[in-house]
């Protein structure tokens, strides 16, 4: 997960980027910053959909079967 310092160095590099431009240093900072951020959104939202389970109305599970199979690829580890 990344740190709140992170999240509001993003914020604070954003808004400086709007009012009046970043530095050659900034600039890279912040690309570091997002793709971190992006990093940690991705692999949170993977793990989320790892952990679900599509039921039909009736009861049956229907979750695809590449998703069933990731899940049991993760069990092994």
């Amino acid at each position: 997960m990344i740190s709140q310092d992170k999240l509001n160095r993003i914020n604070e590099l954003a808004n400086k980027s709007k009012q009046e431009g970043l530095t050659l240093t900034e600039q890279k900072e912040q690309k570091k910053l997002r793709t971190e951020y992006l990093k940690n959104v991705r692999q949170s939202f993977k793990n989320q959909l790892k952990s679900t389970k599509i039921v039909d109305p009736e009861g049956n599970d229907v979750t695809p079967e590449k998703l069933k199979q990731e899940k049991e690829r993760n069990s092994k580890h």
